[in-house]
């Protein structure tokens, strides 16, 4: 498969019905955070980082706090070289696998079993939806130290720092996404780790009812993408 989508262009629509396919974790843990990426969502940064910067074809590809993969899988699904997982999560893993295997995508593809602080060596691009810090403030801090750490090329999925209903409202009307400014805390965190931002851009969620907290059959709200680069590379 991934040797077939080197050789041409994979619709966008095809990519989230390629997501779509692929198993979510059945019972998340709500002290790591576990909100699965939307279809819509991971779409519109791998074909970002794939078609508009060339990050994923043919590239060795991280997917940090993989969770089921879809991320990961997706990358080898647009064609990348080679593409490892890792998420603390075994319950996790055990679907990625699975995930892996359903969709004939083993071959190109390694899955870890543990903390990202074990990943070592040097990766063309990382992809990573870490925490957001809801529940343990700074949670997706040691995220970027480790994509910048081993990564040339990253992209970060976090939530918008202020709850913002016009720009809810123009992005249900727009199923792409808006850049917006970063976070001076994330660009502070990046510049301290030999990086920079290269842009920020604004997306539409939609979770359904997961955790016992959440009082609203549905939530939507803003999460930004954030495309970051190590100097030098």
């Amino acid at each position: 498969m991934a040797a077939n989508a080197q050789k041409r262009l994979i619709r966008k629509l095809d990519l989230e019905l390629f997501l779509e396919t692929l198993k979510a974790q059945p019972k998340p843990q709500v002290r790591l955070e576990q909100y699965t990426t939307s279809e819509q969502v991971a779409a519109n940064m791998l074909y970002l980082a794939a078609y508009q910067n060339g990050d994923i074809v043919q590239k060795k590809v991280l997917d940090l706090g993989c969770g089921t993969g879809r991320l990961g899988l997706s990358a080898v699904f647009l064609g990348a070289a080679e593409v490892v997982g890792i998420d603390i999560d075994m319950s996790a893993i055990k679907i990625a696998i699975e995930n892996s295997i359903n969709s004939g995508l083993t071959d190109a593809i390694q899955w870890i079993n543990g903390d990202i602080g074990a990943i070592t060596g040097k990766f063309d691009t990382v992809l990573q939806n870490p925490p957001f810090g809801i529940q343990r403030r700074e949670a997706d801090r040691p995220f970027i130290v480790k994509a910048l750490e081993v990564g040339s090329s990253v992209y970060s999925l976090h939530s918008h720092p202020e709850v913002d209903e016009r720009l809810i409202k123009k992005l249900k009307a727009n199923r792409g996404f808006l850049q917006v400014q970063a976070s001076t805390f994330l660009e502070r965190l990046v510049e301290d780790n030999n990086g920079y931002i290269k842009a920020v851009y604004a997306m539409l969620m939609t979770i359904p009812h997961m955790f016992d907290f959440h009082k609203k059959l549905k939530y939507d709200f803003v999460i930004d993408l954030y495309v970051i680069k190590k100097h030098g590379q």
